[in-house]
């Protein structure tokens, strides 16, 4: 199976670099800069799991893309996503999968109308990593999975082959017959965790030692509301865990956006929080009141807004 990797920033060359070592037939889908840091200095991981070094690493940029994948794993930025299926597109046949790793779900209809709804397959990761000014990716935790399957659930020939191509590869690959519940579910933690700490400019921990502990609880229940009112329930055991992780004193744990905030980078403001408001169904509340959803938003639309204006 030939893959290709759309990206090769922190989850794109993670995943991509363990199945390199695995000896799978992978290729990177990168911009000029990135080609540039690949060529110099191979492919960087340092992971408490295992460090990667592979100096070259094969890569080629969109207007040398002439061949067509079997499976495509897209790991861009959501604001990146248009521009990211442009670059793709000449990869696309009728067969191919697209195995997308972004937060969140908007991202499945707009895949499915710019290819086939056939085309694209559901997906998400449980890492912590980020990127240092040389390139190198930094794995920030002991997690490294990746959960994939048929947005129908199905046990289909297509999907064992997946299953077959990813397993082995150095990380926690799972196939799941309800991949669309769990992106749910991890849309509802990613909101909270992202919505805390980006909209606080502090871990966790700094927001319990604050008393924010309500505060935390009530935006998890808020996405829950979501979730339930769109036909995905979170499941009590994970709602508990959820519960637990996102108020433990003493906890280091931030989201990404907040990195991306404090080195004054783009951020996936709408496609984690606007759009999960933009689900909210909620006809009895008045125009006046305030959800913490709704303040979370507007703190991080106002940071961008900001930024756009110091660049401008």
């Amino acid at each position: 199976m030939r893959i290709l990797i759309v990206g090769a920033g922190a989850i794109g060359g993670y995943f991509g670099g363990r199945l390199l070592e695995a000896g799978r037939d992978v290729t990177f889908l990168v911009r000029p800069g990135r080609a540039e840091e690949l060529d110099r200095d191979g492919l960087v991981v340092r992971s408490p799991l295992g460090n990667i070094l592979y100096p070259s690493a094969p890569h080629v940029m969109a207007p040398m893309l002439d061949q067509v994948f079997d499976l495509i794993i897209l790991s861009c930025k959501a604001y990146d996503l248009d521009a990211a299926m442009d670059a793709f597109a000449a990869a696309v046949g009728p067969d191919t999968l697209i195995l997308p790793l972004l937060n969140g779900m908007a991202h499945l209809q707009r895949l499915g109308q710019r290819f086939a709804p056939d085309n694209v397959l559901g997906g998400q990761c449980l890492i912590s990593l980020d990127r240092d000014a040389s390139g190198t990716i930094l794995h920030l935790n002991e997690t490294n999975q990746l959960s994939f399957g048929e947005l129908s659930g199905a046990l289909t020939p297509r999907i064992q082959a997946v299953t077959h191509v990813l397993a082995d590869a150095g990380f926690d690959a799972r196939l799941s017959q309800q991949i669309v519940q769990e992106m749910w579910e991890k849309w509802c933690f990613i909101a909270t965790a992202a919505g805390i700490t980006g909209a606080m400019r502090a871990s966790i921990g700094d927001v319990i030692a604050s008393d924010g502990e309500a505060l935390v609880l009530r935006l998890l229940a808020e996405c829950a509301d979501i979730a339930e009112g769109a036909g995905y329930t979170l499941r009590s055991d994970v709602r508990e865990r959820f519960q637990s992780m996102l108020t433990t004193q003493g906890s280091k744990m931030t989201a990404s956006m907040l990195r991306d905030i404090e080195r004054a980078a783009p951020i996936e403001v709408e496609h984690v929080i606007g759009d999960m408001i933009a689900r909210r169904c909620d006809p009895d509340k008045s125009p006046d009141q305030l959800s913490v959803l709704d303040v979370v938003y507007l703190n991080l639309k106002s940071y961008e807004a900001r930024r756009l204006r110091q660049q401008g």
